[in-house]
């Protein structure tokens, strides 16, 4: 009797984690969802996240907190959301340069592959080269002869070391022979603010984060590293129209979980956040920051795993042959 009584409580011991789950699935979200994003304010991984938390509070029922975490490249951001428990109240989401970059750039107690639960690969953007206002050049073939002949005097603002803005610098200078100086901030957001302030002569940076000061004439755009104009600046040429062919630069987001986050809610967190991407007020508003969502059977956890490591494949190596280190 005594034996079958134990055997009987093991077996509802083992059952309790299962049933804890799954109920603890069900019940979710019961409070407000903290999204975490690596860079300051008023940048381009800001504004989605703030598009997409307006949405999804529809789809969850609770209110969605944009929490910005800045510094290092965005590694502070995303260390905290690796470190926050699995229990999907807290979102990371970022960038190439935040879930891939970083990993070559600095030694992270953690595994940008392994230690974040993927949920959907949100979009991608092209990027934009911005010139201060007072610069006398009036198009990318006359900004390339000035940087020509004023070598390392130019300064351009990126938000760190091994960013997309700094590779697309660096790449930028090899394709047209020129040099400049890097000037790291906290973000976009403020590096876009000193542009406009005429105390740095570039840069070239996700679209989102430049599109209404060049719309109000506060900084001047050269060119879309694109092969298409941007929706919101039609008037802006290509960098194949502007003089500079073959010279394409765009960046991608993503959104993640913390390793271990149950897979149900993984799920949930996936249905409200394709939900968000197929509504035409939020596809509208994206459209204007010149953002492109990625087709629906790319918006799968699946899908952004595979991206994430093909992508670290392709950059990795690139990074730590040209020496570049984290600041």
């Amino acid at each position: 009797m005594q034996r079958r009584a134990f055997l009987s409580l093991a077996a509802g011991a083992t059952a309790l984690p299962a049933t804890l789950s799954i109920t603890w699935a069900d019940t979710y979200p019961s409070r407000p969802i903290t999204i975490i994003v690596p860079f300051a304010a008023g940048g381009a991984t800001d504004v989605l996240a703030r598009i997409l938390a307006e949405r999804m509070r529809v789809s969850l029922g609770q209110p969605l907190l944009v929490e910005d975490v800045t510094g290092a490249a965005g590694s502070i951001g995303v260390t905290r959301a690796v470190r926050s428990p699995p229990d999907g109240y807290t979102l990371s989401i970022g960038t190439l340069t935040t879930h891939v970059l970083i990993g070559a750039l600095y030694q992270l107690p953690y595994s940008l592959l392994t230690d974040l639960a993927p949920i959907a690969v949100l979009g991608s953007e092209p990027l934009l080269i911005c010139i201060r206002n007072s610069l006398p050049a009036k198009n990318l073939l006359e900004f390339i002869a000035w940087l020509k002949e004023n070598p390392d005097k130019a300064n351009a603002g990126i938000p760190g070391a091994g960013s997309t803005g700094n590779l697309a610098g660096l790449a930028f200078q090899k394709a047209t022979g020129t040099k400049f100086q890097f000037i790291s901030y906290r973000g976009d957001g403020p590096a876009v603010q000193d542009l406009v302030a005429g105390n740095i002569d570039l840069m070239i940076e996700p679209s989102s984060n430049s599109v209404a000061q060049v719309q109000a004439g506060t900084i001047r755009a050269l060119a879309v590293p694109a092969k298409t104009r941007h929706p919101g600046l039609p008037d802006v040429p290509t960098t194949d129209e502007a003089g500079l062919p073959g010279f394409y630069a765009s960046i991608w987001f993503g959104i993640w979980a913390p390793k271990d986050t149950p897979p149900d809610i993984i799920a949930k967190l996936n249905a409200a956040t394709v939900e968000a991407l197929a509504d035409p007020d939020v596809r509208a508003k994206l459209g204007k920051l010149g953002q492109q969502v990625v087709p629906r059977d790319q918006q799968t956890p699946e899908a952004l795993a595979a991206y994430q490591k093909a992508e670290a494949d392709k950059w990795w190596p690139l990074i730590k042959a040209a020496n570049i280190k984290g600041e």
